[in-house]
């Protein structure tokens, strides 16, 4: 992506805040090893040496599990995609360059571990799982003619957008492996956000207008980066469903706290890009708030009758 004399003139002022926030990066981040959250012993041969091929009942993993963790992994599977999209947009040069780098190498360790943990277990069908990911990595991902501030302010939300989904996603497996797990990736998302997160903010002190009209159009056009993979529609009910991921989970628990972090209802200084777009925001914020709170009401009005059913089915044996 060729960059306009104004954005290449941004990223030069930002370098000096991506090297300091990629060095408080390299001084936070522990190491850890994917084998290590991997229970190998568990693991056994296929039909293709010798031994039996997956079938349905060898899952630990309930319906809503699988459906979780194939779309996390195969999200986490499209890596090549987000380098190359990063890596267009801010440089490959400098500190911008070594930090594509590092998040690339530190991303790859949760496709790693994933996809052990779920073949070794014998978590879903590694057939299907594979022919999944040969799918979506052909097809790719391609976020369209973002600018480099776009770029950094959406990935701002959704490495944390992702953190929230690996975390949940451990406890819905109810194996504490698994849980462990996902955990450990969970922490490196976070990492990731809060990187993104201080880039954006910074870039609000040098151009606030145009960052706030970034800020909003992400946040309102948002969607994860898994969007366009195969099944991720009927994944995504059922994941919200369970509560792993679902609209007040975004609201409250991504968007409105990186809001609130970079003080966006209360920072002065814009001029009238910005204002509008504030407002946008805000009115988006409202509507968001709303939409979250219909759908939990409704899906507790569909547990209380899935309760009920149940109740009414268990009592005549209990009277038996």
């Amino acid at each position: 992506m060729s960059q306009t004399p104004a954005t290449a003139a941004l990223l030069a002022e930002l370098e000096p805040v991506v090297e300091e926030n990629l060095n408080r990066h390299e001084k936070m981040a522990q190491e850890w090893h994917p084998h290590d959250y991997v229970p190998w012993s568990q693991g056994r041969d296929f039909a293709f040496l010798g031994g039996e091929d997956w079938a349905p009942e060898q899952s630990r993993l309930d319906a809503t599990a699988k459906a979780a963790m194939i779309t996390n992994l195969l999200t986490e599977d499209n890596l090549p995609s987000y380098h190359r999209e990063i890596a267009t947009r801010f440089s490959r040069d400098g500190a911008w360059g070594t930090w594509v780098g590092r998040w690339t190498a530190e991303e790859n360790r949760h496709g790693i571990a994933i996809r052990d943990y779920l073949v070794v277990t014998r978590g879903v069908d590694p057939v299907e799982l594979e022919r999944a990911r040969m799918d979506y990595m052909t097809s790719g991902y391609d976020s369209g003619d973002k600018t480099p501030l776009e770029a950094v302010t959406y990935v701002s939300f959704q490495e944390l957008a992702t953190r929230v989904s690996h975390r949940n996603t451990g406890k819905a497996t109810n194996d504490p492996i698994a849980d462990q797990m996902l955990a450990r990736i969970a922490k490196d998302e976070n990492l990731h956000m809060v990187f993104y997160r201080n880039i954006v903010a910074a870039a609000l002190e040098i151009a606030p207008d145009e960052t706030m009209r970034a800020i909003a159009d992400e946040v309102i056009g948002f969607e994860m980066p898994g969007a366009t993979m195969a099944g991720f529609r009927k994944n995504s009910t059922i994941i919200a469903k369970a509560g792993i991921y679902d609209l007040r989970l975004h609201h409250d628990d991504v968007v409105a706290p990186i809001l609130r972090h970079w003080k966006v209802f209360e920072r002065t200084g814009f001029g009238a890009q910005g204002e509008q777009a504030r407002e946008e925001l805000a009115q988006f914020m409202t509507g968001l708030d709303a939409q979250a709170t219909k759908f939990v009401e409704s899906r507790d009005r569909m547990r209380a009758r899935v309760q009920a059913r149940q109740d009414t089915e268990i009592a005549p044996l209990a009277q038996a």
